[in-house]
Parts: C-alpha cells; structure tokens; sequence
C-alpha cells in the first residue's frame, strides 16, 4: 500500500507548496551549469579565453585565472535561469492557487500528502500556446519531495492529470521541461509522451546552449475538437 495519498490542494497547503516547487526548481541549477560546461561552445569559448590572454599577458598562469574568473561568473548566471523562472511562478499563479486552479475552467491542482506533510504537486490547466486551447491541456508545476522520489508519487500525480483531461474529452495533454530534468523526462515518456519540440527560453539560453523539451501525450478515446 502507498505511503502517501493524492487529494486536492486545500488553502492550508499554501506556503508548503510554494517551498516544494522553489526547491525543485533551484535544484536543478547544478546540473544546468555542468551542461552548460560540457557543450563544445562553452569549452570552445574557455579555450580561446585562456590562449588570448595567454597569448597578451605572456603567462599561463593568467590565462588560467581568466578562465577560472569566466567559470565563476558564469555560475549565477545560470542559476538565474531557475530563480527568475521560480520567482515568476511564485507572483504569478502560484501567488493564489486556488484562484488560479480551482476556481478556474478546466484546471485543478493536487497535492501529494504523506504523514500531515505534502510531499509532491502538480497542476492542470488550458495551455498558453494559442494553437494547442480546446484541444489539449498543459500538466504544470510537477514536482515531489526528494525524500519520496521512488516511490511513484509522480506517476500518480501525471495519472490524475491523463485522468482528468480525459473525463473532460480532451485529445491529449503537452508539458515543458527543461533538458536537465532527465528523470522527469524518463517519467513522462513512461507515461506515454513524446518530445514534440525543443526551444530556448531566451538568447542568452540559446547562447548558453540552455533548452526546453515540449512534449505531448495523445489520449485514446481522446478527441481533437474542442470540448462541448
């Protein structure tokens, strides 16, 4: 039997909520940076940097430091990918989830609760992209304690989410995730979703090598028109 079990998100559930998806979020930073440095462009880059400084100063030395100073700078930068997006989050929808999803159509928000404590989330609602409203819903802000990662808390919180865009006669359900989040992506095509498309969230990610993978589940039974 589960440790844990799925419900609705209650209004006491609030600052527990809030903390669980900054958390998730901001502990994907680590891996981003890693990414980042193992791209060719980013070595390319720290390989020039050290030669011409080497090559203008006339010692190695420096031209270690300098690649050294570049590393460093370069690690709050990536990190801001995860605190802007968690701060955009958190005075966004997340600023009142009940306004948000529950009192809104066609969305809901669970939360995973094991001992008293919430230990996972995740959302439902019609998604931004314009092309996608009437047909799909977007599964939003997953994400579980790393206590009780392993435990199929996730693909419980995904199932809740198929399940309800199928009572409601949608056709399938997208997701973004970004590439560092490779165990949510190993979930997600588990639970029968495709990569669909691949994008940067900005220049300086498109610089950075820094992407999102969209991807998108077709429900059977499922029907491409909008609901009624």
């Amino acid at each position: 039997m589960a440790s844990y079990r799925i419900r609705q998100y209650r209004e006491k559930d609030y600052d527990a909520v809030r903390t669980l998806f900054a958390r998730g979020i901001l502990e994907h930073a680590p891996a981003g940076y890693r990414h980042i440095l193992r791209s060719a462009r980013a070595q390319l880059g720290l390989l020039v940097l050290f030669a011409a400084v080497r090559a203008a100063a006339g010692y190695w030395v420096l031209g270690l430091a300098a690649v050294a100073l570049a590393l460093a700078a370069t690690w709050p930068v990536v990190r801001s990918f995860s605190t802007s997006y968690v701060q955009q989050a958190l005075s966004t929808d997340l600023c009142d989830i009940s306004t948000s999803y529950l009192r809104a159509p066609d969305s809901c928000f669970w939360v995973a609760e094991a001992g008293g404590t919430v230990v996972g989330m995740v959302a439902v609602a019609p998604p931004q992209d314009p092309a996608e409203r009437g047909v799909a819903l977007e599964l939003k802000r997953m994400s579980v304690s790393k206590d009780y990662r392993g435990r199929g808390v996730s693909k419980a919180l995904c199932g809740e989410v198929l399940r309800f865009a199928r009572a409601r006669g949608y056709g399938a359900v997208v997701l973004s995730t970004s590439m560092v989040q490779v165990a949510a992506q190993k979930l997600y095509e588990g639970q029968g979703f495709r990569k669909v498309g691949t994008f940067s969230p900005s220049l300086l990610g498109s610089l950075l090598c820094f992407q999102i993978f969209h991807y998108r589940c077709d429900l059977p039974g499922g029907t491409a028109d909008p609901p009624r």
